[in-house]
């Protein structure tokens, strides 16, 4: 997770982005937490829907990145703090109400032997959602990494970060093992791009971007230009712009109010 973060073009598509955190969001059953933690809170702007449906909680966005954590303080959100903080060693001063994750842990890796800690910091009666893409078997994934071992590239690009995650009842059994009361599921959307190379658009600000910076300076050029020709003939355009498929896991779980 050492890479940086661009969230001019993580916000390219940002309400398609965005609406699986509202689905997740959506089946949280808290009434009025006081304490609510955004885990991977990117620029900040999903955080504040937080902060709008629990205005009388203190809500905080952590991100390991600080040009996330940069953008999003410099966003205008009431009533929400952001601070830069790694998920990996995250340790909260008191229970949370609510944790959030949204689309982050699949940068993790061995991300499911954190759950035990990150449970541990969930106060009793409290909530514990996160999201997760499913989609790394996908074309615009498979293309990616197959480019990336061409010879041309291969020095430069082993041992990049990729996302993984696992499939729903993984993460549900972990979480069921640790006494809390699961909700998992998947969802595939399918997101209707337009403009120009949308779906290299909406990758390179998120699972290729690691790929992409490792490459130098003119390298950097012509992988873009091939991977830009991969995607268009497996994504090609119909007549109301492009389909990207798009799966995602949806996990929420609950702390029972009298865990010891």
């Amino acid at each position: 997770m050492s890479h940086t973060w661009d969230p001019d073009r993580y916000l390219v598509y940002a309400d398609e982005r965005g609406r699986p955190f509202v689905d997740l969001l959506h089946r949280v059953d808290a009434d009025a937490p006081r304490r609510v933690v955004d885990l991977g809170c990117g620029p900040g702007t999903l955080t504040a829907l937080l902060a709008a449906r629990w205005p009388g909680a203190d809500v905080v966005g952590v991100d390991s990145s600080p040009e996330m954590v940069e953008r999003a303080r410099g966003g205008g959100f009431a009533g929400v703090r952001f601070e830069n903080g790694d998920v990996r060693t995250w340790r909260p001063r008191e229970p949370v109400d609510v944790v959030v994750a949204n689309a982050v842990y699949q940068w993790v890796p061995g991300h499911l032997d954190l759950l035990p800690g990150l449970v541990s910091h969930v106060a009793a009666d409290g909530w514990f959602a996160f999201q997760v893409p499913g989609n790394h078997g996908a074309p615009s994934h498979a293309l990616l990494h197959r480019l990336a071992a061409d010879p041309r590239f291969a020095a430069f690009t082993a041992g990049v970060a990729r996302p993984h995650s696992h499939d729903p009842e993984v993460y549900a059994d972990a979480l069921r093992d640790l006494g809390l009361v699961v909700d998992a599921w998947e969802t595939t959307y399918l997101h209707l791009l337009s403009g120009p190379d949308p779906v290299f658009t909406w990758i390179s600000g998120t699972g290729a971007r690691p790929t992409l910076a490792a490459l130098p300076t003119g390298l950097r050029e012509e992988f873009v230009t091939d991977y830009r020709a991969l995607l268009r003939e497996a994504y090609p355009p119909g007549p109301h712009g492009t389909v990207l498929p798009f799966r995602r896991v949806f996990v929420v779980a609950h702390q029972p109010p009298d865990r010891t």
